[in-house]
């Protein structure tokens, strides 16, 4: 079968647009019309049918179009009734005339809308050149880089080769190609010329290279990035990395290294661009991963106590395969501490010749011997990470062997083990970074008495308990072993105990004693007494295991119990599948050290978090995740597939894994037969409420009515993920990265109000206030303190609309530039620049630092759709001018209100006492108590960062201007002073920070 042509170039785009197609035609009315639209021979007018209009009317030409969007971005598409049934990225406009009309188009594929607006692009920007595409076609960069290549393999200087020799170059070039392809390529061209001999000459080897190894969505963004040219240069670069990938401090100098390392082309690296392979190589680098490089080493704060963090633990660690048969392996324990756990498991038994083993009671025939497995921890303990390791002893040991494993252990674990007796004045566990190469025994203890030597502890064995309380016969009472002092004095601040109930654990738990929960238990309580559970993990680890009924040892989901705050979450590391890629996405952070920082809601003393919130987090503002799936790359054919041959029908899931308010999932459409290069360009929003909590898991399907099968996978933290276009690494079904396997994304995280379906112009005037949310306090019931939080009313709404009216007028002229509301200040400066200097390079406005804010003020008369998008532009700057001078003040209001409630703090259950207030009145009190205070810290924080934010975006903005020639060119005087404006906001900046430490 021959393969399809790709678009590889702007001649491609043009021959596509010359032949036509149909696109729809969209009114503001809610009218929409199919016409066939097609680009005339002499590349000045676009022509479209049938028409009402005669055939010189039904047209627009090239010299008139001002500027083509893609998307949904224009008024037309804002204000059709019917827009929400139009894709997205099938969308386009051409605004044309001196008063910008749109002619608003749909296409029936994100493809065919890249083609048209990379072509009338390329069109526009040449205007005032000749055009000869199929001429210049053979002269670009990459077709002299690719001659030069044919040259150097053409030992005989012929200008021809052998098959073989141009298919062996081909895949040196592209390792990822397969040689049945390149061989079908070159017998199509072939085919094509009726040619009979198999040799292949330069055009040949050139014109396979293209259309083999250009992926069209990367060809439409290098034309979209470079103003329409065949290369990038380092300018185009820079601004690329800066307003797209979210990359800060960018200098020329490291985008020509940039250039240096990933083009091909010699020309290339010396002159100084980038072409369409040497852009592909670099987004396929590590340089442009989707995960945050700042998170492949330790970037969180290690001081807080060990209650604070998550931790990476491992259920029944000496297990490579299920826990009903499978033998005890050394190896579960080598795997999982290379993987970064910080918890493992060890059930010790009697062994034969008074040697401790460690063996699956299931299968008694492998076992461990207890010093064999000690010396592998004591080998792998800190090879991942040098943070303390649990060990979480199951003691099934007799008096004599118990001395054993003591004696085994102090020999080789030596000063490593942790048994410094926990201080009673302290009141929270050290810190990871105190017990740094430090190993912990978890497991009962005795009585504090110095005389006795050995004592009789309830059971450690989970299963077993398990077993007996699912028994007929089972009474309630536990079993009791007998424990030996040496043992016991090994542990130190993981003391295991039995929970009763939060009440008498908040009373009478030490902070060092520990309690283990059944998955079964942990999910009742989770239900019951969400709050309760998270309450008291700030001070005390709870670890939750899966249930005894997984006898195929298939896992938990560890999020329900994380929402919780529930820090060890053991997992069946042997078993592979989506709750384990959830549990190895999220412990890719901070280094893979095996400790994760929890939310501050989940650490801070007074606080409230529910783990089955179905809204909004109080305190915290949701955010907006925009994701588009762009295409994939060399998928294989899922493992056990046979039903239909080599041919797969991808399609891409997003998963949202977090609190009960941000799970959620969507999918692409289906790419029928295509592994190699499946384009899906689809995007898809999602609010999260906890980003702190959230994870975001892609997973790649092949689409088949007997059931779908699983091709890859990648999970990552929401927290870690990347801005821009970014290459996903995808991992086959037991975790390993595939190699060559990817998908191709853009990611977008925008506040809340920044995002989403604009509203319609009409409505927004009229419910503006009503729509606006405020997080209301609630009313604890006591009138002291509700006096106290009622004078926090006024500076919360005031926080919330200077925050909500900034984000408006950011989205307002980011709309009026015909940019979404995930496009960057920077693009949106650009775009505004373009439209406000004339054709012969000179401004329209003149950019006049006013008390060190960036005005736009007009230099003569100006038409009206400059004026409009001025306007836009002042209330932006207006409306940060008034946060950034009030923000400290109302934030000063809302802190002070904080701190007098919190002085209540200690005394709010003797004062709800005297008010009579008790059980459930008094609980549900202090709860609003713990609400109110979560709020006002929050909003606080909230408004404090959104200041930051908008003295960052007067900096961007007014260096935005000066390079885009905004200011007065003649005085340099102007740009000087200019530049010391910017220093003066910078410098007002840093002394209002000193000033309030």
């Amino acid at each position: 079968m021959p393969s399809e042509k790709k678009i590889s170039s702007a001649s491609d785009c043009i021959s596509f647009m010359q032949a036509g197609c149909e696109l729809k035609k969209v009114r503001p009315n809610s009218r929409i019309y199919n016409r066939f639209f097609t680009l005339d021979t002499d590349l000045q007018a676009l022509r479209w049918e049938p028409s009402k209009k005669d055939l010189e009317k039904a047209k627009l030409d090239i010299s008139a179009i001002k500027e083509i969007r893609l998307g949904k971005n224009t008024e037309t598409f804002r204000n059709n009734g019917l827009a929400d049934q139009i894709c997205e990225d099938c969308a386009f406009s051409i605004l044309h005339g001196e008063n910008y009309e749109s002619l608003d188009l749909v296409a029936n594929s994100a493809d065919v809308a890249n083609i048209w607006v990379s072509g009338l692009r390329y069109l526009v920007s040449r205007s005032k050149q000749p055009l000869d595409f199929m001429e210049g076609n053979q002269n670009t960069p990459r077709f002299m880089w690719l001659k030069t290549v044919f040259e150097a393999a053409d030992i005989d200087g012929n200008g021809i080769m052998l098959e073989d020799t141009s298919v062996e170059l081909i895949k040196q070039l592209n390792p990822t190609l397969k040689e049945s392809k390149i061989r079908l390529k070159f017998k199509e061209i072939q085919k094509s010329k009726e040619k009979l001999t198999t040799r292949v000459t330069e055009e040949e080897f050139c014109e396979a290279f293209c259309e083999l190894c250009t992926r069209p969505e990367v060809y439409f963004l290098l034309v979209q990035i470079s103003k329409n040219k065949e290369y990038l240069d380092a300018n185009d670069l820079m601004l690329f990395l800066e307003a797209e990938q979210g990359v800060a401090h960018i200098t020329e100098d490291m985008c020509l290294d940039i250039i240096r390392r990933y083009e091909l082309s010699e020309e290339g690296r010396q002159k100084g661009f980038l072409a369409i392979d040497g852009f592909t190589q670099y987004l396929l680098s590590p340089e442009c991963d989707i995960f945050d490089p700042e998170q492949k080493k330790v970037a969180q704060d290690m001081t807080q106590p060990l209650s604070h963090y998550y931790i990476n633990a491992s259920h029944n660690t000496y297990l490579i395969e299920d826990q009903f048969r499978g033998p005890a392996d050394i190896n579960g324990y080598v795997r999982a501490l290379k993987m970064g756990c910080r918890s493992i498991e060890l059930d010790v038994s009697d062994g034969s010749d008074n040697e401790p083993i460690l063996c699956n009671r299931n299968n008694v025939t492998t076992h461990l011997s207890f010093r064999s497995v000690i010396e592998v921890i004591n080998k792998f303990a800190f090879v991942a990470s040098e943070y303390p390791l649990i060990l979480c002893l199951g003691n099934h040991c007799s008096l004599p062997q118990q001395k054993i494993m003591v004696q085994q252990m102090k020999k080789v674990f030596g000063d490593k083990l942790y048994i410094e007796a926990p201080l009673p004045s302290e009141t929270y566990l050290p810190s990871p970074e105190k017990l740094k190469r430090m190993i912990i025994v978890k497991g009962k203890k005795l009585p504090s008495d110095p005389d006795v030597l050995e004592g009789e502890v309830t059971d450690e064995d989970e299963e077993a308990e398990m077993s007996r309380r699912l028994s007929v016969d089972y009474n309630g009472e536990q079993k009791q072993i007998l424990l030996c002092k040496e043992l016991s004095d090994l542990v130190s601040i993981c003391k295991s105990v039995q929970y009763r109930d939060f009440e008498l654990s908040m009373k009478s738990q030490n902070y060092w004693e520990m309690c283990s929960f059944s998955e079964t238990e942990a999910s009742r309580i989770a239900n019951e007494y969400p709050e309760d559970f998270v309450n008291y993990n700030k001070r005390f680890l709870s670890r939750v295991y899966p249930s005894a009924m997984r006898i195929d040892s298939s896992n938990l989901n560890p999020q329900d119990f994380w929402n919780c705050g529930c820090q060890i979450v053991a997992m069946n590391f042997q078993t592979p599948g989506p709750m384990m890629d959830l549990h190895t996405g999220w412990f890719l952070q901070n280094g893979g050290c095996g400790y994760v920082l929890r939310p501050s809601i989940m650490r801070d003393e007074v606080s409230y978090f529910s783990a089955n919130t179905k809204g909004i987090v109080p305190g915290v503002s949701p955010l907006a995740l925009h994701i588009k799936i762009i295409s994939g790359q060399n998928f294989p054919k899922p493992k056990g597939a046979c039903a239909k041959g080599d041919v797969i029908d991808p399609y891409v899931c997003i998963e949202i894994h977090g609190i009960p308010a941000d799970c959620s999932e969507q999918r692409t459409k289906t790419v029928q037969q295509n592994s190699d290069n499946p384009i899906f360009d689809e995007t898809f929003e999602f609010q999260v409420n906890l980003p702190e909590l959230a994870m975001i898991r892609f997973v790649v399907l092949d689409d088949d009515y007997i059931g779908d099968e699983f091709i890859g996978q990648y999970t990552i933290p929401f927290e870690c993920l990347q801005p821009g276009y970014r290459h996903v690494p995808l991992r086959s079904f037991v975790g390993d990265i595939m190699e060559h396997v990817t998908l191709f994304v853009h990611i977008a995280i925008t506040n809340r109000s920044g995002g989403g379906k604009a509203q319609k112009r009409s409505l927004s005037v009229r419910m503006g206030k009503k729509v606006r949310e405020y997080t209301m306090l609630r009313n604890i019931g006591l009138k002291t303190i509700d006096d106290i939080f009622k004078i926090a009313v006024h500076p919360l709404r005031e926080a919330i609309d200077m925050r909500e009216n900034m984000q408006n007028a950011i989205v307002s002229i980011k709309e009026l530039c015909g940019l979404p509301p995930i496009a960057s200040l920077k693009q949106c400066l650009l775009t505004l620049s373009s439209r406000l200097i004339t054709s012969d390079n000179t401004p329209t406005v003149s950019l006049v630092m006013k008390d060190n804010f960036p005005y736009l003020e007009p230099l003569g008369a100006i038409p009206d759709v400059q004026k409009k998008m001025l306007a836009a532009y002042d209330l932006m700057i207006q409306e940060s001018r008034f946060l950034i001078e009030m923000a400290d003040t109302v934030q000063e209001k809302i802190v002070q209100c904080q701190k007098s409630g919190m002085e209540f703090h200690e005394e709010l259950h003797n004062l709800g006492a005297k008010e009579g207030l008790k059980g459930r009145k008094l609980n549900k009190a202090t709860e609003s108590f713990a609400w109110n205070i979560t709020v006002l810290k929050g909003q606080g924080d909230l408004l404090k960062n959104a200041k930051n934010e908008a003295v960052e975006n007067m900096k961007q903005i007014q260096l935005a201007c000066l390079s885009c020639g905004l200011s007065k060119a003649p005085s340099s005087g102007a740009e000087a002073k200019s530049k010391r404006s910017l220093e003066a906001i910078e410098e007002k900046e840093s002394g209002e920070e000193n000033g309030k430490l």
